[in-house]
C-alpha cells in the first residue's frame, strides 16, 4: 500500500469518526451525510422591503457548499410616509408623492462555508455566506384613485398618475390597484452582491430551519425614479433578516428525497 493510499483511507477514517463525535442526537440520526445538498426557501425583511428567496446549495467539500440564489424583492424609498385623506373616509392608505412601484429580481452564484459544526441536533450550525450577479429592477407606475369635484356636493373618482404640481393629499381617495400601469413598466440591469451568516438550528436532520443576517447591495447605471419631490438613487445599501426552511437532498438516494418520505420519517 503506498503513501496515497494511505492518506485517503486515514482522511476518510478521521471524517467518520467526527461525523460519530458530534452526533449526539438519537441513536438513527448519529450518521451524519457528508455530501449532502440542500433546497431551500426564505422570508427576507430588510431595510428596503419585502421579499422571497430560493436557494440550492451543493457540497463541494465536508464545510464548503456551492449556492446560487434567486430573490424577488420590493423596494421603498426612505422619504415613504403612508398617509390617509386629511378630509375624507376613505378605504386603505397612500404614499404622497410615490411615483413608481419597484421590484428587483436576482439571481447569481456563491458560497457557503460552515464555520461551527452542531454539537448535536439541538444545536446550531453557523456558516457565513456570499453571492453576487445580475439584477433586474422593473419599476412601474403608480395611479391614484383622484376626487374630481363636478359640484359643490358631488366629486366623481378618476385614476390618474401622480402629478406634485396637480395633486395634494386632499385630492387623493385612495391608491389604484397594483395591475394598473403594469403595461407600462420598465426594466433596468444591474450588478447585486451580499453576504451574512446562517444559524441552522433544526433538531431534525433532513429539514432545515434557518436565521440569516447579512447586509446586500444593488448598483444600477441610473437612479430609479420612486419618488417625485424626494431624491433618488442608483446604488441601494440594506440590511436584511430572513427566515430560511427547506430540506437536504440525498444525491446518491433519490427515494429518500421525496417530501411525503422525509414527513413521515420526522412524525
Amino acid at each position: 500500500m503506498n503513501i496515497r493510499k494511505l492518506y485517503i483511507i486515514l482522511t476518510i477514517l478521521i471524517l467518520l469518526s467526527t461525523a460519530l463525535i458530534y452526533g449526539q442526537g438519537e441513536p438513527d440520526q448519529q450518521v451524519q451525510i457528508v455530501f449532502r445538498n440542500e433546497v431551500t426557501l426564505g422570508l427576507i425583511l430588510s431595510t428596503d422591503g419585502f421579499g422571497v428567496s430560493y436557494r440550492e446549495g451543493k457540497r463541494l467539500d465536508y464545510f464548503t457548499r456551492k449556492i446560487i440564489d434567486f430573490d424577488i424583492t420590493g423596494v421603498r424609498h426612505p422619504k415613504e410616509i403612508k398617509l390617509t385623506n386629511p378630509y375624507f373616509q376613505t378605504p386603505g392608505s397612500f404614499v404622497f408623492g410615490k411615483k413608481n412601484s419597484v421590484i428587483l429580481f436576482r439571481g447569481g452564484p456563491g458560497y457557503q462555508k460552515e464555520i461551527f459544526q452542531k454539537g448535536d441536533l439541538g444545536g446550531v450550525a453557523i456558516r457565513y455566506f456570499f453571492s453576487g450577479g445580475p439584477v433586474i429592477a422593473f419599476y412601474k407606475p403608480i395611479y391614484y384613485k383622484i376626487l374630481k369635484f363636478i359640484s359643490s356636493y358631488e366629486a366623481e373618482i378618476v385614476e390618474e398618475k401622480f402629478d406634485i404640481k396637480k395633486h395634494d393629499p386632499s385630492m387623493i381617495y385612495s391608491k389604484s390597484s397594483f395591475f394598473k400601469g403594469l403595461d407600462e413598466g420598465k426594466f433596468l440591469p444591474g450588478l447585486f452582491a451580499k453576504g451574512g451568516f446562517n444559524f441552522e438550528y433544526s433538531r431534525q436532520e433532513k429539514i432545515i430551519h434557518a436565521i440569516e443576517l447579512g447586509a446586500q447591495i444593488n448598483v444600477f447605471p441610473k437612479a430609479i425614479p420612486i419618488m417625485e419631490a424626494a431624491r433618488n438613487k442608483a446604488i441601494f445599501f440594506s440590511l436584511f433578516a430572513s427566515y430560511r426552511f427547506g430540506m437536504i437532498i440525498d444525491p446518491l438516494n433519490p427515494e429518500a428525497n421525496k417530501l411525503s418520505n422525509i414527513l413521515r420519517t420526522h412524525r
